[in-house]
């Protein structure tokens, strides 16, 4: 049975933790202003410019721009963007098991050559908990990058890109997925699954077979060149925001169910203070009427 003294040290110890959560939750809220601030001023333009190059490539040349190229499927690359720590709830969890879903899936698919045969994925990881991940399941990594979600820098995410870009117009991949946690609100992070490569046109529908006739300035292929490696620059840039956003509203989430935890468990464990000092001092009580008794007798 638990002594006066190992419950006191018990609620001192979670004070401490509530201290600390409560300071946890009031530094994240801090951070997801400014990250929910940087998102939202960039969705529309990515939204936007993702539309519009998905627009102009139905009516281009696919052979343009190796970008716009479809191959034959034979590897895949995937995209996995998680946070550098923790304490931010299924935050990590929910993304990478999605990941190893959507891998799962892909590896199930037949290459489109004539021999046919299984697809071979290479996964790359944003932030320090996927590394992890895939390091205690022995799964090799194709490239990793660590410390991008604290301070999401632009040049940084062109670094990212242009390795990406690499990969795919040197044919060592045929297609190039993301994944990544949209901002909701506060309390809803959705895990999203984007192809990024090859672009492909909207979907349109069976009767319409009439395509958009544009005037190009400079020229159809000038624009190309500038536009498409422009454009997924951009929807990664996306990704990593939503991503931070979505990172710094679960921890504060998280945080704030932890300091209510921890008042919770304080008043249970005053209670049992108060229960186990009252029955002290009762048992005390009874020492000294019986010894008063005994002292009469």
């Amino acid at each position: 049975m638990a002594t006066l003294r190992d419950i006191q040290n018990r609620i001192k110890a979670v004070k401490n933790t509530r201290q600390i959560t409560s300071a946890m939750k009031m530094v994240a809220a801090s951070k997801l202003r400014k990250a929910q601030s940087r998102m939202m001023d960039l969705r529309p333009y990515a939204e936007k410019m993702n539309s519009v190059i998905s627009g102009l490539s139905a009516g281009a040349d696919l052979e343009m721009n190796p970008l716009l190229a479809k191959r034959p499927t034979k590897a895949i690359e995937v995209l996995v963007i998680t946070s550098d720590r923790g304490l931010c709830g299924a935050f990590n969890s929910n993304i990478l098991k999605s990941a190893q879903a959507l891998v799962g899936d892909l590896s199930k698919e037949d290459s489109d050559t004539v021999a046919g045969g299984p697809v071979e994925i290479n996964i790359s990881t944003v932030g320090k908990k996927a590394v992890d991940y895939y390091k205690r399941r022995k799964i090799g990594l194709r490239q990793s990058w660590t410390g991008l979600s604290g301070g999401i820098e632009y040049t940084r995410i062109q670094e990212l890109t242009n390795n990406i870009i690499e990969r795919y117009t040197s044919e060592a991949v045929d297609r190039v997925y993301v994944v990544y946690n949209m901002f909701k609100n506060v309390v809803i992070q959705k895990v999203t699954v984007a192809k990024l490569l090859p672009v492909e046109p909207p979907e349109a529908p069976e009767e319409e077979d009439v395509k958009a006739d544009y005037i190009y300035e400079p020229s159809e292929q000038a624009l190309f060149d500038a536009l498409l490696p422009k454009n997924v620059e951009v929807q990664i840039f996306r990704a990593m925001l939503e991503s931070q956003a979505s990172e710094e509203a679960a921890r504060m989430t998280a945080m704030e169910n932890a300091t209510k935890s921890a008042t919770e468990m304080i008043d249970a464990l005053t209670l049992k203070y108060n229960k186990a000092r009252q029955a002290s001092i009762t048992a005390e009580l009874m020492d000294i009427v019986g010894g008063v008794e005994a002292l009469k007798d």
